[in-house]
């Protein structure tokens, strides 16, 4: 069966749209969750002790391994195209206390009210860089 020269450009537009959209949301991810995990320091700041808390919370970009007991979910590798923002590492094992306090402490909730606070400036930097990386692609690709 033949293939028309229509679909033969259009594969070649979704082609390059697709390749181009993953090659440039890694950066707008990394900054969306470098802003979160500012943002998340700022929050655990009323908690500070010793810094250890806000000096051990990470943006892990994709491809990469967390730190080991952080939270939430601990040591894993994180997928392409994704940012984990952990809290904790192997000397700072105690986010989820501060987070969600204990019988003889409250709590100073810093990882979630900071997700909840940026999210939506998150998604909407996230999904600017793909539109814009798909039309690109798209032009490159025809």
């Amino acid at each position: 069966m033949a293939r028309s020269n229509q679909l033969t450009r259009v594969n070649r537009m979704l082609d390059g749209a697709t390749k181009a959209a993953i090659a440039e949301v890694q950066p707008a991810l990394l900054k969306a969750g470098n802003r979160m995990a500012d943002t998340m320091r700022q929050l655990a700041e009323p908690s500070r002790d010793s810094g250890d808390l806000i000096d051990s919370i990470t943006v892990t970009p994709g491809g990469q391994t967390t730190p080991p007991y952080s939270q939430p979910g601990g040591e894993h590798v994180v997928p392409e195209n994704q940012v984990a923002i952990t809290a904790g590492n192997s000397k700072v094992r105690y986010p989820h206390l501060v987070e969600y306090g204990t019988k003889k402490t409250r709590a100073h909730p810093f990882f979630w009210p900071a997700f909840r606070l940026e999210r939506k400036k998150a998604l909407a930097s996230i999904k600017r860089a793909i539109s814009k990386a798909v039309r690109k692609g798209a032009k490159n690709g025809a």
